[in-house]
């Protein structure tokens, strides 16, 4: 029994310890007409109290809050670093996208070459055959006429 009380109370504080340093986490900010407004993480939480009063304040333009530049030199060799990372992996994959394009391209042109050349074959043998068999007929045909054919 004491060993279960222990380990609630136990849960409880850590869970209460959690709470206390998330609140010390969220800073507060000057919003509208100097009213407190609390930033979250992505996202701007706009005050109550003008909407409540049937006042419309003016919305203003939204912004994007950017880290400054750090000056430790370590996390500006990190960001260079990661920057680099990025435009190699970029040109890399343009890279491999052209190559892929150019051996797309070599592979069809060699495709319609074979294409060509076995048109250009079977054309070259159909005329041939077609010689040999002319030969042949007037071979045939000075036989019947009693010439001397020489081989």
């Amino acid at each position: 029994m004491t060993q279960i009380r222990t380990l609630l109370i136990g849960t409880a504080l850590t869970a209460f310890a959690a709470t206390a340093a998330l609140a010390q986490t969220a800073r507060p900010a000057a919003g509208i007409n100097g009213q407190a407004q609390i930033q979250t993480q992505g996202a701007d939480v706009a005050p109550a109290a003008p909407a409540a009063q049937g006042v419309q304040p003016a919305a203003p333009a939204p912004t994007r809050l950017t880290a400054s530049g750090s000056p430790d030199p370590l996390v500006q060799k990190r960001d260079a670093n990661a920057q680099a990372n990025a435009e190699y992996k970029a040109s890399k994959k343009a890279s491999k996208a052209e190559l892929k394009q150019q051996q797309k391209a070599a592979k069809s042109q060699y495709k319609e070459q074979v294409r060509d050349a076995r048109i250009n074959q079977k054309a070259d043998k159909q005329t041939a055959d077609n010689e040999m068999k002319m030969n042949m007929q007037g071979g045939a045909a000075d036989q019947d006429n009693g010439a001397d054919v020489k081989h």
